[in-house]
């Protein structure tokens, strides 16, 4: 578990890793029949962040790999791992190992 920036929530959120989400992803998609759906998912979700999501639909988004690196510039991760600039203030992804200066021959 991680707390990264969500662009759909608007707030740093606790991200499960792969091995998190192996637990809660499929209980995602469990239905029993009983309302409310994923409500065991959410409990999950709680017991591992500590955060006590509402909605289990958030959960889908809620993965560190969905998204990519932190942007140089403004430190949001992009909002998936191809992403080539940052939605949220439009810099241009950097090369791996280089700042916004060093790219410029400054």
């Amino acid at each position: 578990m991680q707390l990264v920036y969500c662009w759909r929530c608007q707030m740093e959120i606790p991200m499960l890793d792969e091995a998190e989400w192996a637990v809660v992803g499929p209980l995602i998609m469990q239905r029993d029949g009983t309302p409310p759906f994923g409500r065991e998912a959410l409990a999950e979700y709680q017991r591992i962040t500590g955060f006590p999501e509402t909605n289990p639909a958030a959960l889908w988004h809620h993965r560190i790999s969905l998204y990519g690196p932190p942007c140089t510039a403004c430190g949001k991760p992009l909002r998936t791992p191809q992403a080539k600039l940052c939605a949220a203030c439009w810099a241009p992804r950097q090369p791996i190992g280089t700042t916004p200066d060093s790219t410029n021959g400054a």
